[in-house]
C-alpha cells in the first residue's frame, strides 16, 4: 500500500509461464481479493507472491480462497524462501522456492493445469518445491539457478498488464536481468557458520568466490538475492525492447528496467563461462548498456517524451566517469539508486558490502556531474550497528547531499532467509533505539529540506486517481519518479501526462502542486 504505483516484474513473468500452457491466468492485488473484487469460484488455482513482511497478508488472501472452494494453492516470491514458516502460517498446498518459472510449467505438465494439486509422488520428483506431507512439510532439493539462454527463453506476459488498476501512471518493472555479483561473504555471524577469513570471496577466482568452505550464504548479509537467483544473467536487448514496447502500445507510461544492480547488464559475457562473482572486475560492459539504452529510447513514445525509460538500483564500485556519462546520455533527470547502507568503512566490510562509503560518495558525484539524481540507500538496526557506525552514517548521509544527493531512503532492518543475517533479530521501531532514531532524524531533516528545492520547480506527472482524503485532489507521479505529488482541478485526466507547479510540501514524501 505504501507503494501503490509499483508494478513488479514476477508476476506477469508467472502469468506467461500459465499462457503459455494454454491458461488463463488474471492477476489480482492483494486489496482487491480481500474486499471481494474476485470471485473464487471461477478459477481453478491460486498463486499468491509475496515478500516476507507480505505474510498476514498472503495468510488472509488464502483464508479468503478457501471459504469458497477447496482449488490447490501455490505460495511464491521472497515469502516462500522459507517454506516451513510460509506454509504453517498460512495452510497453502504448496511453496515455490527461488526462481519460479521452470517449476511452475512442471507442476502444470503433472496435473495442476487441470486445477488439481498433483500427488505425492509426483511432487516429491518436481525441484525447488515444499509441500505438506500428512502434518509434515517436505521441503524437495532446490533447483538450480537458471541459465542465461533458458532465462532469455521466458515470455513474461504483457497482456496481464492491464489487470493492474493503475499500470497507465505506475512504474511498470521489465526484468533486464536477474542475480547478483557480490559474492563477498558478511563477517558478523550468530555463531556457527561464521566467516573464517580465508579471503577466497574477495580475493579467489571466480570459481572459488561461488563457495564458501564455511557455508556463509553470498552478498550482503541482509539481502538473500545471490542465494536465490545466483550470479547476473541479462535478457538479450532485443527481448527487453520488444516487452518494453508491447507494454508502451498498450498505455504504460513508465517504465523501469528492473535488476539489482543494472550495471551487471552484459557483464556476464566479458567472463563467460565463468560465473560472474566479483563485483568489481571486469567494468561494466559499456557497450551492452549502451546499446540497450539507444534502443529503448529510440522507441517512438519515448522519442517523443510521452513515456520514460528508468532505471533504479546501481553499484557504487561501478560506477566509473564512463559509465556515469553513458547513463546521462540516455537517462538525464533520472533518479538512481545507490546504496550505502552504512557510513563505516569497517562495518561495511563487516556486513559484505562490495562498495566503501568513500566508493559511493564518488559514484554520487560522477552521476550528479552527468546530469542524473541519485537516490541513496541507508538501513537501520543492522547487525553491528553501534555509536562509531552511526555517527559515520549520519556524516555520511550529509557527505551525500553535498555530493548531490536528492533523497534519502531509509529502510529498517529485517532479517530474510536464505541471506546471512537469517536469523539475527529485527530491528525495532526507531522509537526504540536511540541509535536508530538518530538516523532516521538526519534522514528526515535531509529530505524536508531536499523538498523545499522543488518549490516553484515544474515536473511532468502522469495523473493517477483520486486522493482518498480529499477527493477535490488527485495523486500523480513524475515521468522520471520523485515524490507523490497531489494536484488541483484533475477531474477526468488519469492516465494522461500534464505539467505540474510544485507551490508546496506536504510531507517528506509528498508535495503539491498545480497544473500549468
Amino acid at each position: 500500500m505504501a507503494t501503490r504505483d509499483v508494478i513488479g516484474a514476477g508476476p506477469r513473468a508467472v502469468a506467461g509461464v500459465l499462457e503459455k500452457a494454454g491458461l488463463i491466468p488474471r492477476i489480482a492485488l492483494a486489496g482487491t481479493m480481500l474486499e471481494g473484487g474476485v470471485d473464487p469460484e471461477a478459477y481453478d488455482v491460486l498463486l499468491v507472491s509475496g515478500m516476507t513482511s507480505d505474510l498476514t497478508a498472503v495468510r488472509r488472501v488464502i483464508s479468503k480462497w478457501r471459504a469458497r472452494t477447496d482449488g490447490p494453492v501455490l505460495i511464491g516470491g521472497p515469502v516462500a524462501s522459507d517454506p516451513e514458516r510460509a506454509l504453517r502460517k498460512t495452510r497453502g498446498d504448496i511453496a515455490v522456492i527461488g526462481e519460479g518459472e521452470l517449476t511452475i510449467a512442471e507442476l502444470i505438465e503433472r496435473g495442476l493445469s487441470s486445477g488439481e494439486k498433483p500427488d505425492r509422488e509426483a511432487l516429491s520428483k518436481i525441484k525447488g518445491l515444499a509441500y505438506f506431507e500428512r502434518d509434515a512439510v517436505r521441503m524437495n532439493p532446490l533447483r538450480p539457478v537458471m541459465d542465461r539462454i533458458t532465462f532469455d527463453g521466458l515470455e513474461p506476459s504483457t497482456r496481464a498488464i492491464r489487470d493492474y488498476p493503475l499500470y497507465r501512471s505506475a512504474r511498470v518493472y521489465v526484468e533486464v536481468l536477474r542475480g547478483c555479483s557480490n559474492y563477498h561473504r558478511a563477517q558478523i555471524a550468530l555463531s556457527e557458520g561464521a566467516c573464517e577469513g580465508c579471503g577466497l570471496c574477495r580475493g579467489g577466482s571466480l570459481e572459488d568466490r561461488y563457495y564458501c568452505p564455511e557455508g556463509v550464504p553470498p552478498g550482503c548479509g541482509y539481502c538473500s538475492v545471490p542465494s536465490l537467483f545466483g550470479p547476473p544473467k541479462s535478457r538479450s536487448p532485443e527481448k527487453i525492447v520488444e516487452e518494453a514496447g508491447e507494454l508502451l502500445s498498450m498505455g504504460v507510461r513508465r517504465i523501469v528496467l528492473s535488476a539489482p544492480g543494472f550495471l551487471d547488464y552484459g557483464r556476464e559475457l566479458l567472463v563467460d563461462p565463468q560465473p560472474l562473482t566479483d563485483p568489481r572486475s571486469p567494468e561494466p560492459n559499456y557497450g551492452a548498456v549502451e546499446e540497450l539504452l539507444s534502443l529503448l529510447s529510440g522507441l517512438d513514445v519515448v522519442a517523443e517524451g510521452e513515456a520514460s525509460v528508468m532505471i533504479e538500483n546501481l553499484k557504487g564500485e561501478l560506477v566509473t566517469p564512463r559509465a556515469a556519462g553513458i547513463l546521462g546520455r540516455y537517462l538525464a533527470g533520472t533518479p538512481v539508486n545507490v546504496g550505502f547502507e552504512t557510513g563505516s568503512p569497517e562495518h561495511s566490510a563487516q556486513i559484505g558490502r562490495a562498495s566503501t562509503p568513500s566508493e559511493n560518495l564518488k559514484a554520487i558525484r560522477h552521476l550528479s556531474r552527468a546530469g542524473l539524481k541519485p537516490y541513496v540507500y541507508f538501513i537501520h538496526g543492522l547487525p553491528g550497528q553501534n555509536p562509531e557506525t552511526v555517527e559515520a552514517t549520519v556524516r555520511s548521509m550529509r557527505e551525500s547531499v553535498r555530493a548531490g544527493a536528492s533523497r534519502i531512503i531509509l529502510y529498517r532492518f529485517r532479517p530474510l532467509p536464505m541471506s546471512a543475517f537469517h536469523g539475527f533479530p529485527g530491528a525495532p521501531p526507531v522509537v526504540k533505539d536511540m541509535l536508530s532514531k538518530r538516523i532516521y532524524d538526519e534522514a528526515r531533516k535531509a529530505n524536508e529540506s531536499l523538498k523545499e528545492d522543488l518549490v516553484g520547480e515544474t515536473l511532468r506527472v502522469v495523473i493517477a486517481e483520486a486522493y482518498d482524503r480529499d477527493p477535490r485532489l488527485y495523486v500523480a507521479y513524475p515521468m522520471l519518479h520523485g515524490p507523490v505529488v497531489l494536484v488541483e482541478d484533475a477531474e477526468r485526466l488519469e492516465g494522461e501526462i500534464a505539467e505540474v507547479e510544485i507551490t508546496g510540501v506536504v510531507s517528506h514524501r509528498m508535495v503539491r502542486g498545480v497544473r500549468r
